[in-house]
């Protein structure tokens, strides 16, 4: 798998439906597990290191409320890691932004919007690293921008021809 996505609980899964499409579609090999940098840490340490062993060249943890998912995903792989807060009852999120966001030097983690928005471009980030040394995939990622520009184009026209 090169990209393997971490979810802090089950909950956390409505984040990242769009992006399993997006990367479905882009014909990128993922993984997914639900673990816990709190409840499960000896899991989330093995899974690193396993999806490492297995390939993985990106990770994806999705987590709210404390959030340190993507923050100890970070401590032990130096490969990218993304990480996407989910928006919580308690502050709508802000803990989960501020706890991914908020990372020491020399241990970095890409921050996403909050929930699925934040999934989505967490995906499309892995896409355009993964891109980085693959012409297909680069090929792909350059018609899918024009699609979505060709969508922004004729969404225009139609709000003209109201006028």
């Amino acid at each position: 798998m090169k990209v393997m996505i971490f979810l802090g609980s089950e909950s956390d899964f409505g984040a990242v439906e769009d992006a399993l499409v997006l990367l479905k579609d882009f014909g990128v090999p993922f993984g997914l597990e639900v673990t816990s940098a709190h409840r499960s840490p000896e899991r989330t340490l093995r899974l690193v290191k396993s999806a490492e062993a297995g390939g993985t060249e990106i990770f994806i943890a999705v987590a709210g409320k404390a959030a340190h998912l993507a923050g100890v995903v970070a401590s032990q792989t130096v490969k990218p890691v993304i990480g996407v807060p989910v928006e919580s009852e308690t502050l709508a999120g802000l803990d989960a932004l501020l706890s991914t966001v908020q990372m020491p030097k020399g241990i970095p983690v890409a921050t996403m919007a909050l929930g699925r928005h934040g999934g989505s471009n967490a995906a499309l980030l892995a896409v355009e690293i993964l891109a980085l040394n693959d012409e297909a995939l680069r090929t792909k990622l350059v018609t899918y921008r024009a699609k979505m520009a060709d969508k922004v184009e004729a969404a225009s026209l139609k709000i003209k021809e109201k006028l």
